[in-house]
């Protein structure tokens, strides 16, 4: 399959704090293996043709919420990632992208995230966007601030409403990236939660019992294989 013409796959990586629980360790040990499990899965979308660009979920605007070490020590995980994947991306022909709010995140992380944006930015091979910080809602309610006025006024003509999607997406974070085709949710919960609330209007979704940390390569490329039998009909 063409890469062009592939998938765009994302991922809701619930169950971290549940699988270091069910081993009596800290939250953040969840993360830690997720984030190693995540390295096997970004490498089988690599290198299977069906798919060009991988998204996953790695921390949302409502988990602020949670306890302040575990949040810190989340986001020195995803710093020391970027870092230590950094060279790589460009040996594999990654294009690195970070969706998502960047003026809460601690400035050694927005750093690392904008340097690694910067040395992939002509990477065509595969893309690999890291949602950090992110809500869907808040990206449409970001995009509608950046729009300028003589654009304003083009979102009033209700007769033009093709033309009134493009002025929205076009202020998306990434509108260059294509919609999400399937997106997988671990640990068996079934709802949305405010992910890529645009871009996933007709993305299809498979929800696993697994928890993240055991869901595996082989795991993803079931969901992948189920995908491809399915009749996506969007709305005809």
């Amino acid at each position: 399959m063409d890469k062009n013409q592939a998938l765009h796959v994302a991922i809701i990586p619930d169950g971290n704090r549940r699988w270091a629980k069910a081993r009596t360790l800290q939250p953040w040990n969840g993360h830690e293996k997720a984030i190693e499990n995540f390295r096997s899965l970004t490498e089988w979308c690599r290198n299977d043709p069906r798919v060009s660009t991988l998204t996953v979920w790695c921390f949302s605007t409502e988990n602020w919420k949670r306890d302040e070490t575990e949040i810190e020590k989340l986001m020195t995980m995803l710093e020391d990632y970027l870092k230590e994947e950094g060279d790589g991306f460009i040996e594999k022909e990654t294009r690195f992208l970070h969706s998502g709010r960047r003026d809460r995140l601690p400035s050694s992380l927005i750093q690392v995230i904008e340097e690694t944006e910067e040395k992939t930015k002509d990477q065509t091979g595969f893309t690999l966007n890291l949602a950090v910080d992110y809500g869907g809602k808040d990206e449409i309610l970001r995009a509608i601030t950046k729009i300028e006025p003589n654009e304003l006024n083009q979102l009033n003509e209700p007769n033009k409403p093709t033309n009134n999607e493009l002025t929205i997406r076009n202020h998306l974070d990434h509108p260059e990236l294509p919609d999400i085709d399937l997106i997988i949710r671990t640990s068996g919960e079934q709802r949305t939660s405010n992910f890529f609330l645009w871009q996933s209007t007709y993305a299809e979704w498979d929800f696993c019992k697994k928890l993240f940390p055991d869901f595996s390569a082989e795991d993803l490329k079931a969901s992948v294989d189920n995908f491809t039998q399915r009749n996506r009909r969007f709305g005809a």
